[in-house]
């Protein structure tokens, strides 16, 4: 069965993500992990030397203005799963509306960035580069920042690595990533629906309230 856009929403929904074994394999295949990386939405860990970067002056952010740029950036490394039919489907969810890249810019140069999808109210986070020190860390503090704001209550992430894990992800087993998805699913977000964060101040401004929310609440419950 050829694989479409509708067919690789309904695997978001259904929980199951696409991956090829490498950039020149046509053959792609589904992924369900036993244990799922999610990065809570009021949980992104802003450290000092984070904060201080957010704040600088010397980047700008878009979002979904170079969305084919941001996916050749993920995948320009010597190993990707990201494949050229990987890589039209997603092209084709963000002309769509159901897919958003957070880009980085220096000037005119594309330093870092996130991309990924969004049913309901999870954002299914794909995959981000890097090209500067932070660049992909600045792209996902934004991102989620906005996020919360739009009314996204799940970031899928998919995997942990060390570096999500330094931010504030977690894993969690396959069952309660479906229910917390299907909880996901019963609303609707939509990333284009708000500005983005006047500055980086802001974004610090957010994550951070939005940690001692999330910190304060716990405490007293």
């Amino acid at each position: 069965m050829p694989v479409t856009p509708e067919l690789l929403l309904h695997a978001y929904r259904s929980g199951i993500f696409p991956m090829a074994e490498r950039r020149d394999d046509p053959e792609i295949f589904w992924v369900d992990p036993r244990q799922r990386g999610i990065l809570p939405i009021d949980g992104f860990h802003v450290s000092r030397s984070l904060a201080k970067r957010l704040r600088r002056s010397d980047y700008t952010v878009a979002l979904t203005t170079a969305f084919g740029d941001v996916i050749d950036g993920c995948a320009d490394r010597s190993e990707t799963w990201i494949n050229a039919e990987i890589r039209e489907l997603y092209l084709e969810l963000s002309q769509r509306g159901h897919a958003h890249s957070l880009e980085v810019w220096q000037g005119d140069a594309l330093v870092g960035g996130v991309y990924g999808v969004s049913i309901g109210r999870a954002f299914c986070g794909e995959s981000m580069f890097s090209r500067i020190t932070d660049g992909s860390k600045i792209a996902l503090s934004w991102l989620i920042a906005h996020l919360r704001q739009c009314g996204y209550t799940l970031f899928d992430t998919q995997f942990l690595t060390p570096h999500l894990a330094s931010l504030g992800a977690i894993e969690i087993p396959r069952a309660q990533y479906h229910a917390r998805l299907a909880e996901a699913l019963e609303g609707h977000a939509d990333a284009a629906s708000r500005p983005l964060p006047r500055d980086g101040v802001e974004v610090v401004d957010r994550l951070k309230q939005a940690q001692f929310t999330t910190q304060r609440n716990t405490q007293t419950s």
